[in-house]
């Protein structure tokens, strides 16, 4: 099927490993030295590796590729002794209920409280997210929080924007990646027009991108 997947340049890849780390369904392994895509059938097409990579090898490309196997997946994961996130298949509405660990790593949360030079941005991976996105999609802690400082706001209720607050961050600390989680809504756009703007602002190459999640809990094709 021709579908959306990732594709490693191996001569940009330093074989530093975090995006193998980053990989979820395990999807990325480390030979010789070098990234490599172990199977198609087990790249969900999400790309939680991208914002890991510090040296840009890892792009997303469309061609004929097998479709996520999510049992394959979790037999591979479970051969390696490690359980997949709680979520179920992205695209599907049947999630798995369980006691999940909070992966919340600092607080205060929102934007508007955060302070800009707080020591947990130092080589921090960041999240900032539309707090409605929680909500709705159940495996946010495991998917999008974890190794990550989270950032939270809406920005239809909030006075103002974000962008002057989020380029002070950007600027003035080592930030490592970006990764923006909104809703489908319209009123989402003004999240992701505030990281655009403070990313441009701060004048720094740091790798980042948008997930966006439907009303009914989908990630959505990004």
């Amino acid at each position: 099927m021709l579908r959306k997947i990732i594709k490693i340049d191996e001569n940009k890849c330093n074989g530093c490993g975090l995006c193998a780390a980053a990989c979820h369904e395990g999807a990325i392994g480390m030979v010789d030295g070098k990234a490599r895509l172990l199977r198609d059938d087990y790249c969900d097409g999400l790309g939680d590796c991208l914002p890991a990579c510090p040296t840009g090898a890892i792009t997303f490309e469309e061609r004929e590729a097998a479709a996520y196997d999510e049992a394959a997946v979790k037999a591979h994961m479970a051969k390696a002794g490690k359980i997949p996130p709680a979520g179920g298949c992205p695209g599907s509405n049947t999630h798995v209920i369980s006691e999940a660990t909070s992966e919340l790593m600092q607080w205060p949360v929102q934007i508007k409280l955060v302070p800009v030079n707080a020591p947990y941005f130092n080589n921090a991976n960041l999240l900032i997210s539309a707090d409605c996105a929680a909500y709705a999609y159940a495996g946010f802690h495991g998917r999008f929080m974890r190794n990550k400082i989270t950032l939270i706001g809406c920005p239809k209720l909030d006075e103002g924007d974000y962008s002057e607050k989020l380029t002070a961050i950007l600027t003035q600390n080592n930030i490592k990646s970006v990764t923006v989680v909104r809703m489908e809504v319209p009123c989402c756009g003004g999240i992701q027009n505030a990281v655009t703007t403070a990313l441009k602002n701060s004048g720094k190459m740091i790798p980042w991108q948008v997930v966006t999640i439907s009303t009914n809990g989908n990630i959505l094709d990004h």
